[in-house]
């Protein structure tokens, strides 16, 4: 016989580190589409829009899975934030706009902090498909981390901490 954490795990009730998680990471992605969205009119290069386009699929889909697993666990999810209107780069004011190597930077701090959340969300479920669910999420952040990277050295947008140029001689 197997108690009430046996069996599929879609039938075992979610604790509440999972729910509070799976809340979170719903809110999180709600406010990265938000503000990923306003980043695809303020950025200029194209292979950055098109790291934004994948950072926006991704958040949706988070959105997307997070909410449909609270919803059938009977917890209501944060409401959507509303679409933002559409704006060109050129009306933007040149004060007020985020320029290219700021928001590759803000992306890559971004997804940088989502791979260490994702992380503490497998160690922390019980459930695994909860676990499997952060487990993809983190291998997809991993890989667009990566593009960020390249992107951002590819361009001369990275600012690297103090470099070890000259190792000290062993004695």
């Amino acid at each position: 016989m197997t108690g009430i954490l046996g069996g599929n795990p879609k039938d075992e009730p979610m604790h509440y580190g999972e729910i509070f998680s799976v809340w979170q990471a719903s809110m999180v992605a709600k406010g990265a589409l938000s503000c990923y969205r306003a980043y695809l009119y303020h950025a200029g290069d194209n292979d950055l829009k098109k790291v934004l386009g994948a950072l926006i699929d991704q958040a949706e889909l988070e959105v997307s899975e997070c909410d449909t697993l609270l919803g059938d666990n009977g917890i209501a999810s944060l409401p959507a934030m509303p679409n933002r209107p559409e704006a060109k780069l050129e009306d933007i004011p040149v004060g007020a706009r985020f320029t290219d190597p700021e928001i590759a930077a803000k992306i890559a701090a971004d997804t940088a902090t989502g791979l260490v959340a994702c992380s503490q969300v497998m160690g922390l479920s019980i459930r695994e498909d909860i676990g499997a669910l952060f487990a993809k999420y983190h291998l997809t952040k991993a890989a667009i981390g990566v593009k960020i990277l390249n992107l951002s050295k590819k361009k001369g947008w990275l600012i690297p901490p103090p470099l070890q140029v000259k190792r000290p001689e062993s004695e």
